[in-house]
């Protein structure tokens, strides 16, 4: 009976999602472990299967709150990525101490999601965000690797302050700021101005504000009402990123965003949708690695994800995006598709290029942690040569160069069948 009695201790113990220290500070483990089998078939290429966590979904950290009184608590998160697929566990997610409190709302500083991201739209409203049939990449949805800005997977803001406002009648307000020098926090200075594929990089690194101390920020806002049984969310924001030296030696410029959007749901229905309208292209020109579906960031050739959601260097675009869900009992169904028009000209001065997408699938919950995701994705790709990622970039004075991987195959058009198995814990 002793015996019976130590192991139900020990297994409640380890159990336990909160270890409450003496100092009372509380410590939660957290986490998520995905696998999917995807099969992806590129127009006038070989089908390629495998079983893998390309969209770096798995994850595992640690949230750490202490109560400080009168409404104020620390707070501190160190989360890190994993792949089932390839067995890496070194992807770097958020990494931030902050304040919150909870009249004024809370302050984070470190390495931080930005309000694109999952604040206003972004991965917020797609469903199927962190799978093969995301909608970044696809052509969908901003990614953005080369500084972190965008809303793609595994898309982090180094170096930096972010503020999210408490609710005051339905209105909510984000805004992030990347404060640094590019002479001293910036990558780049090697001559290249991809930095999100740079041999060994993990799609966020770099450009780390702008020149001469430029600061480059996000701001976000977003409206909540119920009525007559309805929900609807009404949100749009803003992003800059300033160019550093070597980027406005190649004819760079900053880079702007707006991005205005909505969700109505009504019973088991829920309808959402964005439009993003980029300029000036930097970061929007990239991919993070796991937004174009890739195993390894030294990966190299045709590879099993595109990047149709970038823009051209430089230059100009637009991006639509429409998701429909209805839930039925367990089951969620998911109608959804987008689309990127990748305007003509920039550093490079590259063709137009469009890409279109629509995805359908399920989502059917086996519990309140665990969950089957199955559907099926079509991109078809107008100009696909004319992708900015398949540019080998130049800097002057530059001692080496890099050709980022070719994430668009011949004929570009790509279909993708995938079913996967997801848990949090």
């Amino acid at each position: 009976m002793k015996k019976k009695l130590i192991a139900l201790a020990v297994a409640g113990a380890l159990a336990a999602p909160v270890v409450a220290s003496a100092q009372g500070t509380n410590v939660t483990l957290f986490g998520r472990a995905q696998a999917e089998y995807s099969l992806v078939d590129f127009a006038g290429q070989p089908s390629q299967g495998a079983l893998q966590d390309n969209s770096r979904s798995s994850r595992w950290g640690l949230q750490v709150t202490e109560d400080l009184g009168n409404g104020l608590k620390a707070n501190a998160r160190l989360e890190f990525g994993l792949n089932t697929g390839s067995g890496s566990a070194t992807t770097p997610r958020e990494q931030w101490v902050g304040l919150s409190h909870s009249h004024w709302g809370d302050i984070r500083f470190g390495r931080l999601q930005s309000p694109f991201k999952d604040f206003a739209g972004g991965m917020t409203i797609d469903p199927f965000a962190y799978t093969t049939l995301q909608a970044n990449g696809a052509g969908g949805t901003m990614s953005g690797a080369a500084n972190g800005m965008g809303s793609g997977a595994n898309t982090f803001v180094n170096s930096a302050i972010r503020y999210d406002s408490a609710s005051i009648e339905g209105f909510t307000f984000s805004g992030l700021l990347m404060p640094g020098d590019a002479n001293s926090l910036n990558p780049l200075q090697n001559g290249s101005i991809v930095s999100g594929f740079l041999p060994g990089g993990l799609g966020s690194n770099g450009n780390t504000g702008g020149r001469n101390g430029e600061f480059d920020g996000q701001a976000a806002a977003k409206y909540h009402a119920d009525f007559m049984g309805m929900g609807l969310d009404i949100f749009g924001g803003y992003s800059r990123d300033n160019a550093n030296g070597i980027q406005k030696s190649l004819g760079l410029r900053t880079e702007e965003i707006w991005r205005v959007g909505a969700s109505w749901a009504w019973e088991n229905f829920k309808l959402s949708g964005q439009y993003e309208d980029v300029n000036n292209a930097i970061g929007a020109a990239t991919c993070s690695t796991a937004a174009s579906l890739t195993a390894n960031p030294l990966d190299s050739g045709l590879v099993s994800g595109q990047c149709n959601s970038a823009m051209n260097w430089g230059g100009d675009g637009n991006l639509w995006f429409a998701s429909a869900q209805y839930r039925l009992g367990n089951t969620t169904l998911v109608a959804q598709g987008g689309m990127t028009k990748a305007h003509a000209g920039g550093v490079n001065s590259a063709a137009a290029r469009k890409a279109d997408s629509f995805t359908v699938g399920a989502i059917h919950n086996l519990s309140k942690r665990t969950s089957l995701f199955g559907g099926y994705q079509h991109v078809y790709v107008t100009n696909p040569n004319a992708a900015a990622v398949n540019d080998l970039i130049t800097a002057p004075g530059a001692t080496a160069n890099y050709t980022a991987p070719s994430y668009v195959a011949p004929g570009s058009n790509r279909s993708t069948f995938t079913i996967g198995l997801r848990h949090n814990f």
